[in-house]
C-alpha cells in the first residue's frame, strides 16, 4: 500500500509539472478553423504562412461551428480563423448588406475584433440535386423548388445550414417553399448521400470540389437571397496581421475549387496542399505529381506522437481528477447508507448527459475553448465507476475484519486507512479501469472543440468523406485502450488481490 500511495503521488506531481508546459503552447498564434475541407486548408496556408514569416503558430482544426470559433476568438483561445463576410455579416453580427472591409471594422471594433486580408474567392452557399432528379422535376433555379409540394424531395440539409440567419429558414420564407428538411447531415457525408439516392437535395459551397464529380445541378439563386461571401481572415485586432498579407488576392474561385479537390479526390493532406500551394504549385505539376498518401503513411503521420500524447493528457487528467473527487464521495456514501442511493444515482445521471451538450454547457461555462472543458467533460464521464467501485468495495470487506480492528484499538480512520481500503484495492482499480478505457474512447469527441487527441484524424475524415483518415485515428484509440486495459491489469497483478481472499 505505501508502495502505491508513493507512485501515485510521484505520478501526480509529474503530471501537474507537465501540463502547463505541454498543453498551453504560450506565446504561439492559435490559428482556427471550421469543420469543411476548405476551412481546414485555408487554416493550414494560414498557419503555414506565419511559419515562413517567423511566427510561431498552431493550427486548432475542425472547431465546429461558426459559434464555436467566434467564443474562441472572443476568449482569445483563437486569434485567426478563415471567414466569409456574407456569415459575419448576418450569422456574428445579425446585420443585413454587403458592407465593404471599412465598414465591417467598424462593427467588429468594439467586440475586439477586426476583418482583412481579403483572399480573392467567393464561396456562396447553393443548394444542389442530383441531375437526372432535377431534369424529371424540371429544377433550374430555387424558385422552381416553390412549385413542390412538402414531401416531393427528401432534403440533406447540413446541422448549421438548418439554423444560420442566412440558413434554410429564412431561406423558405424568401422563396414561399413548402419543402421540409429531415435529419441534418454532415456536410462531408452528404455528397455520398445524395449519389447514392438516401436524399436528393442539399446545401453545398459553391467552390466544393465534388460538385462536378458527382454530376449535380446547382440551382440558380434567382432572387439573390444569398449574400457574398467572400473569403477574409477574422481575427482579434490585437493581431499583427502584416505577415499574412502576401495572401491577399491570392486564391481565386478556380484555385480554391483546385485546392479542395486535391484533398478530396487527390487524398492529399491539407498541409501537404497548403505547402503545394505556398510553394506556387496550388492546381498545376510545378510541384510533382500528386501522390494519395497510402494508409500507413496517414496511421504514421508526424503528427501521430503529439496527437498520442494530447489523447493520454486528456484521459489520464480526467481520471486523476475523477479519482481525486470520486473515492472520497464513494467513501462518503458507503460511510452513510441512507444516501448511498441517491448519490450514486445523481452521479449516473451525469453520465447520461450527451457528451456534445456537455461539451457545448462548459464552453459557455468556462468562456474557452480546447483542453479545459474537454478534460472537465471527460472527468464527469469517470466519476460514475470510480464513485460506484469505491462504494461496492468498501462494502464488500468483511465486516469480521472491521471489528477486529477496532478492538486492536485502531480508530475509524486508521481502519479506513489500513484495512478497509486495502481491501477494497481491486475494486476500486477495476472502476478506475473502466473509467480510463471508457474515456479513451469518448475523448476523440473533444477534438470538436480543439483540444486535439486522436479524435482529430476522425473528425478530419469525417469532413472530407475520406474512411482511410477516420480509421487512421480509430485504430490507434483502439490500441490505446488496450494498452491502458493492459496497464490497469499489471497495477491489480501488482496491487490487487484475487476476489476470493
Amino acid at each position: 500500500m505505501k508502495n502505491l500511495r508513493t507512485c501515485w503521488a510521484r505520478f501526480c506531481l509529474g503530471f501537474l509539472l507537465w501540463l502547463p508546459l505541454n498543453v498551453l503552447a504560450a506565446g504561439e498564434v492559435q490559428v482556427g478553423s471550421k469543420r469543411f475541407t476548405e476551412s481546414y486548408v485555408l487554416g493550414e496556408i494560414v498557419r503555414q504562412t506565419l511559419q515562413g514569416a517567423g511566427v510561431p503558430s498552431t493550427h486548432q482544426q475542425g472547431l465546429g461551428n461558426t459559434g464555436i470559433l467566434v467564443q474562441a476568438l472572443d476568449s482569445g483561445a483563437v486569434q485567426v480563423y478563415p471567414e466569409y463576410t456574407g456569415t459575419i455579416v448576418r450569422e456574428i453580427l445579425k446585420r443585413e448588406g454587403n458592407p465593404t472591409l471599412e465598414e465591417l471594422n467598424q462593427w467588429l471594433a468594439p467586440r475586439g475584433l477586426k476583418v482583412g486580408v481579403p483572399l480573392g474567392f467567393n464561396n456562396t452557399y447553393a443548394l444542389a440535386l442530383r441531375e437526372s432528379v432535377a431534369d424529371k422535376l424540371g429544377l433550374k433555379t430555387i424558385s422552381d423548388l416553390a412549385k413542390l409540394p412538402a414531401g416531393a424531395l427528401k432534403l440533406g440539409l447540413s446541422h448549421e445550414f438548418q439554423v444560420r440567419a442566412d440558413g434554410w429558414p429564412a431561406l423558405q420564407k424568401a422563396y414561399g417553399l413548402a419543402l421540409v428538411p429531415g435529419s441534418a447531415l454532415d456536410h462531408g457525408l452528404a455528397y455520398d448521400a445524395v449519389k447514392a439516392g438516401q436524399v436528393d437535395l442539399i446545401d453545398i459551397y459553391s467552390t466544393d470540389a465534388n460538385v462536378e464529380r458527382y454530376a449535380l445541378r446547382v440551382l440558380v439563386d434567382d432572387r439573390n437571397f444569398f449574400p457574398r461571401y467572400d473569403a477574409v481572415l477574422l481575427m482579434r485586432a490585437t493581431l499583427d496581421d502584416q505577415p499574412l498579407q502576401a495572401l491577399a488576392g491570392r486564391i481565386d474561385e478556380g484555385t480554391m475549387i483546385a485546392l479542395n479537390a486535391q484533398v478530396e479526390l487527390d487524398g492529399l493532406s491539407f498541409a501537404e496542399v497548403a505547402q503545394r500551394f505556398l510553394a506556387g504549385a496550388a492546381g498545376t505539376d510545378q510541384g510533382g505529381a500528386a501522390t494519395r498518401q497510402s494508409f500507413l503513411d496517414r496511421l504514421f503521420a508526424p503528427d501521430l506522437l503529439r496527437l498520442t500524447v494530447q489523447h493520454l493528457a486528456l484521459v489520464f487528467g480526467s481520471l486523476l481528477l475523477a479519482l481525486l473527487v470520486g473515492v472520497p464521495i464513494g467513501i462518503w456514501a458507503w460511510a452513510r447508507p441512507r444516501w448511498a442511493a441517491g448519490l450514486l444515482g445523481a452521479v449516473g445521471v451525469l453520465q447520461t448527459v450527451p457528451s456534445l451538450a456537455l461539451l457545448a454547457f462548459l464552453i459557455a461555462a468556462l468562456g474557452r475553448i480546447g483542453f479545459w472543458p474537454a478534460l472537465l467533460a471527460l472527468f464527469v464521464y469517470a466519476l460514475l465507476p470510480i464513485v460506484r467501485n469505491t462504494h461496492a468495495g468498501l462494502a464488500g470487506v468483511p465486516q469480521g475484519l472491521t471489528l477486529a480492528s477496532r478492538a486492536l484499538g485502531l480508530t475509524a480512520p486508521q481502519t479506513l486507512r489500513a484495512v478497509q481500503l486495502p481491501l477494497a484495492l481491486p475494486v476500486l482499480l477495476a472502476g478506475a479501469k473502466t473509467a480510463a478505457v471508457i474515456n479513451v474512447g469518448t475523448a476523440t469527441v473533444a477534438a470538436f472543440v480543439g483540444a486535439g487527441g486522436l479524435g482529430e484524424r476522425i473528425v478530419a475524415g469525417l469532413a472530407v468523406s475520406d474512411a482511410g483518415l477516420m480509421m487512421a485515428g480509430a485504430l490507434p484509440a483502439a490500441v490505446l485502450a488496450l494498452l491502458v486495459q493492459g496497464v490497469f491489469e499489471l497495477l491489480d497483478r501488482r496491487w490487487g488481490r484475487p476476489a476470493t481472499a
